[in-house]
């Protein structure tokens, strides 16, 4: 579906992301706390429906 090198890519730009991303809202840590109080539930559950979608694809593809 995807090469070797295409993996890698994306691979680092996601850690990249994710690495500016801290640095860029570090500051604002006082403020996110205040106002985005449970927002860690909306990022769980982003993540389990992109696993569900994963697992949905393997279990589709045998």
């Amino acid at each position: 579906m995807f090469s070797s090198g295409q993996l890698v890519f994306a691979s680092l730009f996601f850690v990249a992301f994710v690495i500016a991303a801290y640095f860029a809202y570090k500051g604002d840590k006082s403020l996110h706390q205040k106002f985005y109080k449970g927002s860690y539930k909306i990022l769980i559950g982003f993540i389990l429906f992109i696993l569900l979608l994963f697992v949905i694809k393997i279990v589709f593809k045998r």
